[in-house]
């Protein structure tokens, strides 16, 4: 079988796996497994021609430089997104290059996906939890309101940093990191919602 032919089969058996089996299972977000594949099978393109016509360097780089404008511009994209898109971009990047030996990229491509995997397991910290939360009180001492925290999160407080203490209106902004006890870890997404509530303004 031609090896060009042989990766791009690959190729997209690994962006489905990504974008679906992995991503979508665990996240449900349709928008972004749209994306996923987009930005994969775009770049596969991109990278195929560059590799199988004879092209300027500069033309490529020139093609590259142009595509890194355009940003992630939406507040709604987490660090685990953008882990995404790039692991479906070095997948396609990966894919597209020539090769003579399929193995190689081949073994690459599984790496990610295994990375990818484990990376955003549930059960791999899946006690640690990010939030902004409104505090209706103002509360100056880090310690007293680390204790607050504690006691109507029902976790352990890691890490918090104040945004906004307001003395006016009696509030206090703060993104703050913790750990659920084991039993509330495994708590269904709305009962985390309701647990968070007790909290937020």
């Amino acid at each position: 079988m031609n090896p060009t032919l042989f990766l791009i089969g690959i190729d997209l058996a690994a962006a489905v796996i990504l974008s679906l089996a992995i991503y979508y299972r665990r996240h449900r977000r349709r928008d972004l497994v749209v994306a996923f594949l987009g930005v994969n099978v775009g770049v596969l393109a991109v990278t195929t021609v560059l590799g199988s016509s004879e092209v300027a360097v500069g033309l490529g780089l020139g093609l590259f430089g142009v595509l890194s404008i355009i940003r992630l511009r939406s507040s709604e994209i987490s660090q685990r997104e953008v882990a995404y898109y790039f692991a479906a971009l070095a997948i396609g990047l990966v894919a597209g290059l020539p090769a003579t030996e399929v193995w190689i990229p081949t073994a690459l491509i599984a790496l990610i996906l295994t990375v990818m995997w484990a990376a955003d397991h549930p059960r791999l910290l899946g006690r640690s939890r990010h939030q902004i939360i409104h505090v209706d009180r103002a509360i100056a001492d880090e310690d007293e309101l680390r204790a607050e925290l504690e006691h109507r999160l029902g976790a352990t407080v890691t890490s918090l940093t104040v945004q906004h203490l307001d003395l006016v209106d009696d509030t206090t902004l703060v993104d703050v990191r913790f750990r659920l006890a084991r039993a509330k870890a495994t708590a269904t997404a709305g009962e985390r919602e309701q647990l968070l509530m007790g909290a937020v303004r």
